[in-house]
């Protein structure tokens, strides 16, 4: 099996013993990004500035993987309040114009660092692992 785990400073540290996303074969599995800023370490107020966040580290996880929201298959949302779903949706969808990705999103009890979304995606390597 030919995997390599990604890891790039342009998104948030993964808070435990896992790797940001890994890549097998053509194909990389992003964990969850949490909506934590990396140049802050800070989380924005709001579900949708965090989505906004989220959806900018899962980009650029993604990208070190050689892959991009574009050639994102799945996502899976973890929101802690499902009254916050539209709110999330109408951020995401400019993530997603056209033809988005499967999606699945579930409303958690609680997230690390208390955060309001987490995001996580399998996508197709369009590109090499960035050095």
């Amino acid at each position: 099996m030919n995997r390599t785990i990604i890891t790039t400073s342009a998104a948030a540290p993964a808070a435990g013993p896992y790797a940001q996303a890994t890549r097998v074969g053509d194909f990389v599995f992003a964990s969850g990004q949490l909506p934590i800023d990396p140049a802050t370490n800070a989380l924005p107020d709001g579900v949708a500035a965090q989505t906004r966040q989220s959806l900018a580290n899962l980009s650029a996880v993604l990208e070190a993987g050689g892959a991009s929201l574009a050639s994102v298959a799945k996502t899976t949302v973890f929101l802690k309040d499902i009254n916050d779903f539209a709110a999330m949706n109408a951020v995401y969808a400019e993530h997603f114009p056209g033809e988005a990705p499967a999606r699945s999103t579930i409303e958690v009890a609680r997230l690390p660092k208390d955060a309001l979304v987490e995001i996580e995606a399998i996508a197709l390597a369009t590109g090499p692992v960035a050095s």
